[in-house]
Order: C-alpha cells, then structure tokens, then sequence
C-alpha cells in the first residue's frame, strides 16, 4: 500500500499544498488559495491607512488556507487519509506575529485588533530600516562576532529591528505579546499543540547560533533595556532541526482537514531553503536561486567563513551536517510585476489581447530580437531595495540610458539582464570569499516559466544554468521533509539524503552559455558594476531621496487626518 505526505508553502500572496507519494516522489494533487486579506501594505482591515513600507497579513489567512487546501488534496486524490503519513510547513521568512501563551495571536482580539502592529509583518515590512541601521552600526563599532556572520549588516526584514519596532511604537503589544513567532512555526504549533522553533529561520532571521545563542544581553540592553525580554523571554524557546518531528495533529486540526489525528508533523522550515532535497542537492558547492516575488541564493560548504554583504551562515540551517548560507535579490518577479502592470502603453495591451497572449510572451518576443548592449540601456534592480551584498533596502531602482526612442521591450531585457548581473555579485562575492560555486540550479516559478531569462542568466554567469524542481518546489521538499520526519518505521525515510534521492525530482532543462553573448554582457557588467559601487556605496543620492519621499507623505497624510477631524 502506497503511503504519501503532504507539503504546504506559504508564500507572499497564497498558500499551495501539495500531495507525494513516498515511494517516488510523484505529485498526486494539489491546491492553491489566495490569502483573502492579501498583502496589507495600504490598509489595516477597519480601513486604517497604513505607513509607506508597510507589509502585513492577516494570521485568520493562513489557517483558512490550511483547511481548504489539505481538504482539496485529499479530495482530488481520493487517497485514504490514513495512507498521508506526515505534513511538512514552510514559510516566507522573516515574517512573525505576536502571540499570547496559547497561541493566539494579538490580532484576534478586539483590544488589538485595530493596531497595526498587532498584525503579521510581512518578510517584505522594510518600515525597521531605521532600527537596522543603528543595530548595524552599534554592532559593527563593537566588533560584534555574531553581526560578521550576516555579513556585516542585518536586515530591516528580520525579527528584532521588526520587533524593536513594535517596541517603540506600540509598547502594549510588545508587553501584551508573550511572543514573538515566525510565521511557519506558529503554523506548526497550530497543528500540534506544540510550540517549536526551527533552526533555520532562528539563525537566518533572528541572528541565532548554535553555539553562542542569541546577540548577547550586553548588546540588546545599549539598543534599549527593555529588549532584554525579548531573548530570555519571548523567542526563549528549544531550537530544532529541519526534517525532526514537531509533534502530532491535534484532534482539532483533524477535524477541520480531514487528516488522522496523530499525522507525524515537520518542524517548519522557510520557503527557499527548504528547496534543497527537492532538486537534489544534498553536498556542498552547488547554488541554489529560487526565482519568486524576490531571489534567494542559498548554498552549503563544510566550513564557516564571514562573508561581507551575505544574509548569513548558519549551521545546520539548510541540511544537518553543513553550514548554509544565503544571499538575495529583493525584487525579480515584483519588478517584473512593476513594469507589466504600471508601465506598458495600451498598443501593448491591445497587441497582447488581439493575439491571445499574454504581456509577458509579447516582451520576450520582441526583447529576442535585440542584442546585448542594443538597447544603450543598464539598470539596477533595487525597486525593494538591496539585500545582498549591499544590504539596504532604502536603494532604489535606476535606469541608465533611457531616450525618447526607448521601447518596452527594452526594458524589459533591462530587467532581464539585471537581476542576472545582482545574482551575478552574489556569486562572485561568494567565490572571493572562500566558498565554492561548482553548479547553478534555478527553481521557482520564474525559472521554469520563463526560458528566455534563464538563457540571460547563463550568458551573464558564463556557466550552465539546471533548471530544478516541480511548479511547486518549496510544498514538495516539505513533502519530503514530512517524509523523514515520519520516519522508516512508519513508511518513510530516516535521512534527508535518502528522501531526496527517492522522492526529488529531476533537472527539466539546462542552458548552456552562448560565447558571443558571454563576451557582451561582460562589459555590460562592469558598466553595472559600477554603477552598483557609486549608487550602492559611494553616495546617498537615493537614501535622501526616499527621506524626502517619507518626509512629504508622512506631512500629506498628516494634513488629510486634521481635514477629516474637522
């Protein structure tokens, strides 16, 4: 009798479950639901204008989407829910919520259901820049160890310049707040009963080691004193390895999806480097980008080495036994989303609609005729900031060479070719710092929807690009993920490498580098390289630029709150 598990992802914009027999690693079924409250970047739900920069969501999204989709891939599969041996979570990280004890978040209820800082903040909240800098500077002057090993500079997208946030703004929910939690391990300890902290997301997102713990004491009580509660108390949990059992289902959470009461549960994991097992990877040297809404560049080595300008390194943080590390872009599929939705004229449009296709293909077609360089065009990509190397998410987007006779499609190669020259820093700052990129895999939904980038990609790296992984890359690896964590004894598998052998999938395409198109995009590289230094390190044309942006619409939406009170 064939056994299967269940992986589900939350992403930026829904959640997607997938169905895997074990034995193979055959996709069954699956389900996607968009979250009903969507990414709340404008306004709370009573219709509370919010901040520029804001992200958040609405937890009640989540658990809906738990409940319809496990349903739907049981339905649609008509497998015995007694043969679905495990479930496995993963989740867009850094995104966390403040709870009480039992779990429920501050949001549900009514005392704090109309402070925005109740709510889940979003990986993509970057209204924490401020706090972000003072931690880097602070840590940096006292040559903090634990700040090398991000680089040099943590994130405004990471949990304490968020949680520092709420701290300064909405004190009662910090005090209210027993803790603060990823949003992938709240999901978990809503189907266990049980509370746990993965060791990807604590490392990579709270700046968690596993030797030395959390940033010292010492350090949070000169940030603010009152930060000292938040290690010994509200992120003061065990931490536990991917692929480890969380627990069972609750009878509760049996009742609602239509699973057995007990199915062994996943310690949670983040979307991307979850991804792993699900491509094949299980040794060092090979980099992983999962193309999505932004770009993670994730890899393994046997050694720890302090990398400027990377998201981190962390032990055990993709797969027991290495040290994992990460870099980002972060925005490839939102710029692309930027420039389709906001920037194409209508003869555009009526062109894509009259030949039933979509914006999409009527670009590529029209970008392919054009050779690298042809456009007189280079652009930097930083329309949600910079995450590696420069770590600043006050950047923003440039586009150098623009003239009247500038056509959309070659923009569109623009953007193209930059997010392959941003990926391209990435690895090389990886390779001057020690660690080896010996292979590229590309997985995601852009990476398997989108050839004609994929081919930029190779042409700008100079090497071949394997294109890994199902449309539904991170719910399988979870899949797979659930699979060990079921156990041999109970029809799964006892190691992650075993799992992956069985039940990933293979590369569906690789793209090789054209020698012609090699030699062009290098030189248009270093012209983006040095536009990358001047922009991104040089000067801070664009950080007071968007100062000036906070500044006027912090005083346009000040004038229209006194109109409206009067």
């Amino acid at each position: 009798m064939s056994k299967y598990t269940i992986g589900i992802d939350f992403g930026t914009l829904s959640g997607r479950a997938v169905l895997i027999r074990i034995s193979d690693g055959k996709q069954i079924s699956s389900a996607e639901m968009k979250y009903p409250h969507g990414v709340m970047d404008e306004t709370l739900p009573d219709g509370q204008l919010l901040p520029i920069d804001w992200a958040l969501q609405h937890p009640q999204d989540y658990l809906d989407v738990l409940e319809y989709t496990f349903k739907k891939v049981i339905c649609d599969s008509a497998v015995n829910p007694s043969d679905i041996i495990g479930i496995g979570v993963d989740f867009t990280a850094c995104t966390i919520l403040p709870v009480k004890k039992d779990g429920t978040p501050l949001c549900f209820l009514d005392e704090f259901k109309n402070n925005r800082n109740a709510y889940v903040k979003l990986w993509k909240h970057h209204s924490a820049q401020d706090k972000a800098d003072i931690i880097n500077e602070l840590a940096n002057k006292d040559n903090e160890l634990w700040v090398k090993r991000f680089g040099g500079k943590i994130s405004s997208e990471w949990l304490i310049p968020k949680v520092w946030q709420t701290l300064e703004e909405a004190p009662e929910v910090y005090d209210a707040a027993d803790y603060f939690i990823e949003g992938g391990d709240w999901i978990v300890w809503q189907l266990t009963g049980n509370h746990t902290r993965n060791a990807c997301t604590a490392g990579f997102k709270a700046n968690w080691h596993k030797g030395e713990g959390y940033p010292p004491i010492e350090f949070l009580n000169k940030l603010d004193p009152r930060l000292n509660e938040l290690v010994t108390h509200k992120i003061n949990m065990p931490i536990s390895s991917v692929g480890e059992k969380a627990g069972g289902l609750t009878e509760n959470l049996s009742r609602k999806t239509g699973l057995q009461t007990g199915t062994s549960v996943a310690v949670a994991h983040a979307d991307a480097h979850v991804a792993f097992p699900g491509v094949k990877i299980t040794k060092p040297g090979v980099m992983l980008d999962i193309i999505g809404t932004s770009s993670c560049h994730l890899i393994m080595d046997e050694e720890e080495y302090l990398i400027p300008g990377i998201s981190g390194v962390v032990a055990d943080g993709i797969i027991p036994g290495y040290y994992s590390y990460e870099a980002g872009q972060n925005g490839v599929g939102d710029t692309f989303h930027w420039f389709t939705s906001r920037m194409i004229n209508e003869s555009y449009i009526n062109e894509s609609k009259e030949r039933e296709i979509s914006i999409h293909d009527l670009l590529i077609e029209k970008a392919k005729k054009l050779e690298p360089g042809e456009s007189g065009l280079v652009m930097l990509e930083w329309l949600n900031g910079n995450r590696s190397t420069l770590n600043d998410s006050n950047l923003s987007g440039l586009i150098v060479g623009l003239n009247i006779s500038t056509t959309p499609e070659e923009i569109y190669l623009a953007i193209c070719e930059a997010t392959a020259f941003g990926t391209k820093v990435i690895v090389d700052n990886f390779v001057d710092n020690g660690v080896k990129v010996n292979e590229f895999v590309a997985s995601g939904g852009i990476a398997n929807k989108n050839p004609f980038l994929m081919q930029i990609y190779a042409d700008v790296l100079n090497m071949p690009i394997k294109i890994g992984g199902s449309t539904q890359g991170p719910a399988h690896s979870s899949a797979i993920f659930a699979a060990v964590a079921a156990g041999k004894n109970n029809g799964g598998y006892d190691s992650i490498v075993e799992a992956s052998e069985k039940m990933g999938t293979e590369y569906s395409a690789v793209y090789h580098p054209n020698p012609e198109k090699v030699q062009k995009y290098e030189t248009l590289y270093s012209i983006y390289k040095e536009l990358y230094d001047i922009f991104g390190r040089e000067n801070k044309i664009m950080n007071e630029l968007k100062e000036i942006r906070l500044r006027e619409k912090k005083a346009k939406d000040l004038t229209s709150e006194v109109k409206d009170n009067e």
